[in-house]
């Protein structure tokens, strides 16, 4: 929860936007119609495109701050590795989100069959 706390904008709208392919492949595989369909690829797009805007976002942040830095230590390694491990967050949720999107429209499928 402090990871989100600290996110910006940015990062909370891309990591929000992995959201909406579930969210449709949800509707879908309540009630499958060719529309619901059509709409999921796009959508799909979109969240995946959001999670790689997210991540990038995230690594231009760490790059910004190893240039900034005239000292490098221990500490300031950590704390860049930390933002990089944050910074794949967006990638892991909007993945992971995909996953399950496409697999419910699987399911959708099989019940248009019906």
């Amino acid at each position: 929860m402090e990871m989100l706390r600290q996110a910006s904008l940015l990062a909370l709208l891309s990591l929000l936007l992995t959201f909406v392919p579930l969210a449709m492949a949800l509707a879908y595989v309540v009630r499958p119609t060719e529309r619901r369909l059509a709409l999921m690829r796009p959508l799909s797009l979109a969240g995946l495109f959001a999670a790689l805007t997210g991540c990038a976002l995230g690594f231009i942040n760490v790059f910004k701050y190893f240039g900034e830095r005239r000292d490098f230590s221990a500490d300031s390694y950590g704390v860049a590795f930390i933002g990089a491990a944050e910074s794949l967050v967006t990638l892991f949720v909007g993945f992971g989100c995909l996953t399950v999107a496409w697999l419910l429209v699987a399911a959708g499928m099989g019940r248009q069959g019906d």
